[in-house]
């Protein structure tokens, strides 16, 4: 039940995300919530491998790096799905830091068990 709280609070996120970002497109609430689920599903299976193999850079960076990457994951999401649309690559790295704001939020407001 949480699970599924907190995928409904990710596409509110990313809804939110479009009202402060104009470059970034929803074309309704159907298509924030496929766009969450699949962000999520792209920050769990190929995020960690990014994470991997830009370790270096991460490091040389201080970790500025995962910004870029929570970018170009939300920038691909934005070109893979109809109904979601991020402009350009400056765009999605605002919109992912403004999303995992936003969502971390609204997460935080769910009562714990």
């Amino acid at each position: 039940m949480k699970l599924l709280l907190v995928w409904l609070l990710n596409a509110v996120a990313l809804l939110a995300v479009t009202y402060f970002i104009p470059a970034i497109h929803v074309d309704g609430f159907a298509a924030a919530l496929i766009a969450a689920a699949v962000i999520g599903l792209l920050n769990m299976l190929v995020k960690p491998i990014l994470l991997i193999l830009t370790l270096p850079v991460t490091i040389l960076t201080l970790g500025l790096f995962i910004f870029v990457i929570n970018g170009a994951l939300f920038y691909a999401v934005g070109h893979l799905l109809q109904g979601f649309h991020v402009r350009d690559f400056v765009s999605g790295i605002l919109g992912a830091f403004l999303y995992s704001v936003i969502s971390w939020v609204l997460t935080a407001l769910i009562p714990n068990d």
